[in-house]
């Protein structure tokens, strides 16, 4: 699987994105927080994701830019663990939960850390079904 993320793979329907907050079940490793929600989307992506991080703990646009950029990196570098690990069809938030500016090996870390949650998490449903 190649390293990107196209614009198929960006979650930007907003009924959608209010289904999440509504509907959605969250796995957090601080600084991150991952609002996932299962759910039918067109055959373009198996997962559609957004990044977001919150005005209240960020008052610069280009510092909560940043952010969401390390956010998005860390994100394309490591999806191929979710793709291979994960069945049906997902729309996924990350949320940034921290106050201070972040270094990339931090938010890497806490995305394979929710990664690992989250599929041992979807495991269970399954075997638990």
């Amino acid at each position: 699987m190649a390293f990107t993320f196209p614009k198929k793979e960006k979650l930007r329907n907003k009924r959608t994105i209010d289904r999440l907050f509504k509907e959605g079940q969250s796995v957090s490793v601080y600084p991150l927080k991952l609002i996932y929600l299962n759910i039918t989307i067109p055959a373009e992506a198996k997962i559609q994701t957004a990044v977001a991080v919150p005005k209240s703990n960020f008052k610069s646009a280009v510092k909560r830019n940043r952010v969401k950029r390390l956010m998005r990196e860390s994100y394309r570098q490591n999806k191929q663990y979710i793709f291979n690990n994960m069945e049906g069809n997902f729309a996924f938030l990350f949320l940034y939960l921290g106050k201070d500016m972040p270094t990339y090996a931090v938010v890497e870390k806490s995305m394979l850390t929710i990664f690992k949650k989250l599929v041992k998490r979807l495991s269970d449903e399954k075997v638990a079904e």
